[in-house]
């Protein structure tokens, strides 16, 4: 039998275009993939030496004393993060559940582009916008710095859970109905802990997303002491505010804390990435068997 593409050169020329576009596509995930282990080697190659128990146990060392670590830094991070999803987890997760399971589809439609708007605004605008509305009536404090962290978890945390919150079956919930069980019922007893697996998902994101900002903590919790503090009303040190004000510093021992801590935080970031992305797969086969 002969083949159709010999005779037609518009399908020769259809098949040409498309193989020429599947390798740009391949090209393009390879270059990005690429990039991060350039990136990645590169931080690693230059933080590897400087990790140590003490890096993660003690405090910043005296000024003109040697060693020290960042353990303020990473006790002010865990603080941080907690309270951004403490503020952040239950604001989304009711969002969400309101427009996939109450709202009106104009109003549904306004809060997503809301939402996916906030997703958009530079970090540093959140910075201000909170430095502005708290912090110049009060004083920097971790409150005031998670309270930045959970304006840009929101969004993503929202969207994640809206997502995984249409993955449950219909039936599901046209089930529970027939049954007499009231609409609030039916969404927090069988909605909710079936989709619990892809909220998780978008939390992990979140996370990993907070723990990485540095700009609107300048603005709302910059000011912290070089030990170890715990008190949120007080203002704490971060991982990323760390490797900021490390990397300016003209001493090249602290050029090498900076990439100590890159290293840290960018290995955390990738493997809470990965657990959210296995996660995700995970609760959507579980939604769609």
């Amino acid at each position: 039998m002969r083949d159709p593409f010999a005779r037609n050169p518009r399908l020769r020329r259809r098949k040409a275009v498309n193989f020429g576009m599947e390798v740009l596509a391949t090209a393009a995930a390879l270059l990005a993939v690429l990039v991060l282990a350039v990136v990645f080697i590169s931080v690693f190659r230059r933080g590897v030496d400087a990790l140590s128990v003490s890096f993660f146990t003690e405090v910043p060392a005296v000024f003109g004393e040697p060693g020290g670590g960042l353990a303020n830094a990473f006790v002010g991070s865990l603080i941080l993060v907690a309270i951004a999803t403490a503020l952040a987890l239950p604001i989304g997760v009711l969002i969400a559940v309101y427009v996939t399971e109450l709202a009106p589809p104009r109003v549904a439609h306004a809060i997503r582009l809301c939402l996916d708007v906030l997703n958009g605004v530079p970090s540093i605008v959140i910075g201000i916008f909170v430095f502005s509305i708290w912090v110049i009536s009060h004083q920097q404090s971790a409150i005031s710095g998670g309270a930045a962290l959970a304006i840009i978890m929101l969004p993503l945390v929202s969207r994640a859970t809206q997502e995984i919150l249409l993955l449950v079956p219909t039936s599901l919930r046209e089930a529970s109905l027939a049954l007499g069980i009231s609409r609030w019922r039916t969404v927090l007893g069988i909605v909710l802990p079936a989709s619990s697996g892809g909220i998780l998902t978008g939390t992990i994101l979140a996370v990993a997303r907070a723990a990485g900002e540095t700009a609107p903590l300048l603005f709302t919790c910059s000011l912290a002491a070089q030990t170890l503090e715990t008190d949120p009303r007080q203002a704490l040190q971060s991982v990323p505010l760390s490797i900021f004000q490390l990397s300016e510093s003209p001493d090249p021992s602290d050029h090498a804390k900076a990439w100590a801590a890159a290293l840290v935080l960018m290995t955390f970031i990738l493997l809470v990435s990965l657990l959210s992305k296995a996660l995700l797969a995970r609760s959507r086969r579980k939604l769609t068997s």
